[in-house]
């Protein structure tokens, strides 16, 4: 039986109808797989993405079979957590830079060579980051977030995981795109390639983009995630509301904008000195 069949009927069963060491084992060979990026919670397939359904299930079967236990680096740092979630091993032949200062990354997540990150950040089980990305100070990677090559997240900036439900697509951000500071992306959001979002862009799930260029409005489907196009240039803006009390108030809420699409200027501002990778 192969791996994926074996993680769907465990994940199936009751909690204590699980026999605890079958499932550590088949979890321990789960994580080996993502670790190497042989398995990964979403693909690009076709010009999109197929979502992975059973990896989340290992995933959350891991939590389900996890134990408390302690991990004491010494007297003074100290923790505590599932013995199935521990931290992945690492070593120069990855040939990632791990900056010293309080950075984490879970077993069972993708860091490819080349990938930079600055401390304290964390990278969570299920997440796939491509080659040549840099990861800054402060950023969260979630949960089966799908980050792809010459990514620049920026200090601050939180890509949200998504484990369930174990269908739904994780958050995915194509290669060669630009995350300004403190933006946050979450529910399953699509940013396509070499888009750029300023910082302080905030997109969810339920959260409507405003296309200037192409006079549009981009917003998830009853099937499809919200999508930022390729190259857009996606900035913080404002919209006035309908009520009338609020227009008197001259209130306005948060929405983003798409300004522009990528051009020579956007390429210039973006751009990262190779030495700091």
């Amino acid at each position: 039986m192969i791996l994926r069949e074996i993680i769907d009927r465990l994940y199936e069963l009751p909690p204590e109808k699980i026999d605890r060491d079958d499932a550590l084992k088949v979890v321990a060979e789960l994580k080996g797989h993502l670790n190497s990026g042989d398995a990964r919670a979403a693909s690009p397939a076709d010009g999109g993405w197929t979502v992975h359904p059973w990896v989340k299930k290992g995933i959350i079967l891991a939590f389900r079979v996890g134990r408390l236990h302690e991990l004491a680096p010494d007297e003074t740092f100290r923790f505590f957590d599932k013995d199935t979630m521990d931290a992945r091993p690492m070593s120069l032949d990855d040939a990632v830079r791990v900056v010293p200062g309080g950075t984490a990354v879970r077993n069972g997540s993708y860091i490819a060579p080349g990938v930079v990150i600055m401390p304290p950040s964390y990278v969570n089980i299920g997440a796939w980051v491509g080659e040549g990305t840099m990861i800054d100070s402060h950023v969260l990677v979630g949960s089966c977030a799908q980050v792809g090559a010459r990514v620049h997240l920026s200090a601050g900036s939180q890509i949200g995981g998504v484990l369930e439900p174990v269908n739904s697509s994780p958050v995915i951000i194509e290669d060669d795109v630009f995350v300004g500071g403190n933006c946050g992306i979450y529910e399953g959001t699509m940013v396509r390639k070499r888009a750029v979002l300023g910082s302080g862009v905030i997109l969810t799930g339920s959260t409507p983009v405003y296309d200037i260029p192409l006079k549009k409005i981009h917003r998830r489907g009853t099937a499809t995630p919200l999508t930022i196009p390729e190259g857009a240039v996606v900035l913080a803006g404002s919209r006035k509301t309908g009520d009338d009390w609020a227009a008197e108030h001259r209130l306005s809420v948060y929405t983003p904008v798409i300004m522009k699409y990528r051009d020579e200027r956007t390429d210039a501002a973006t751009v990262l000195e190779s030495c700091l990778r």
